[in-house]
């Protein structure tokens, strides 16, 4: 290989390396910029939120509203509703409250609409998981009920898959829960009672968690950050190209003619 092939090869490789951290640097802004939307997207989604919480109740979405509903529109309105339990159909899904772990007391509700609503009454220990542990609790005929709505849970919880046939469950999958215990034309939404106290003291209501990660503003800076790295690894790559090129210009041998 000549002496000449070796600088052509290495301008190549310098230029090659300089595009790559170039397109690095700004693929890494691109994610802090769509961090920067989603930031401002989970900043409005979390004042809606606490602005319906907040807000008076409504009446809960009848059959011709359920196919509009999505989360970041309807997840945790505060509803009301009218109408009676079955009792005799509660399910229970495994919780961990700040009162400890028991279980979810998930129970039908036939509104006066005539279509039914699964409601988390509330939380019960596991000494009170058998309602005949709180008869008083068990509230008969007419009903008024306010609570936040919450969309289904399909599926399960984390590494836990809710089983049906064995009435083990881990979330509030309402079309698993209607269709495991014959309930018509149920909701596809779920209502989080709030903490009226029930007689008896169970099951206690009230305890919905409402909080967001919102990590946003730290991820967007780390992509700025990378970004940034990477432009300097393209500065260095070529601040040592002209230092070398400097360096080399300034390498001739200089004769002194004496005469």
């Amino acid at each position: 290989m000549t002496d000449t092939a070796k600088p052509r090869r290495s301008f190549a490789f310098l230029v090659a390396a300089i595009c790559a951290a170039l397109a690095t640097a700004v693929l890494l802004a691109s994610l802090g910029v769509w961090q920067i939307e989603r930031l401002q997207w989970k900043e409005a989604l979390i004042a809606r939120v606490e602005q319906r919480v907040g807000a008076e109740p409504v009446a809960a979405p009848g059959q011709a509203d359920w196919s509009g509903l999505s989360r970041d529109d309807s997840e945790y309105l505060r509803v009301r509703v009218e109408g009676r339990f079955l009792n005799d159909r509660e399910t229970l899904t495994q919780a961990v409250t700040d009162l400890g772990g028991g279980y979810w007391v998930v129970t039908p509700f036939l509104t006066d609409a005539g279509f039914t609503i699964l409601v988390n009454r509330g939380f019960v220990p596991p000494d009170r998981r058998d309602p005949s542990s709180r008869p008083s609790g068990q509230i008969e005929g007419p009903a008024s009920l306010t609570g936040l709505l919450r969309l289904t849970e399909p599926g399960g919880g984390f590494l836990r898959h809710n089983d049906p046939a064995a009435d083990r469950w881990y979330s509030r999958d309402v079309e698993a829960i209607a269709t495991k215990r014959g309930l018509g034309q149920t909701a596809p939404y779920f209502i989080d009672a709030d903490a009226t106290p029930n007689i008896g003291g169970w099951p206690v209501g009230g305890l919905t968690k409402i909080a967001f990660n919102n990590h946003h503003l730290i991820y967007a800076f780390t992509w700025f950050g990378l970004a940034l790295m990477a432009l300097a690894g393209a500065w260095m790559l070529v601040r040592d190209r002209l230092g070398k090129g400097s360096a080399k210009g300034g390498t001739g041998q200089h004769r002194t003619v004496v005469s």
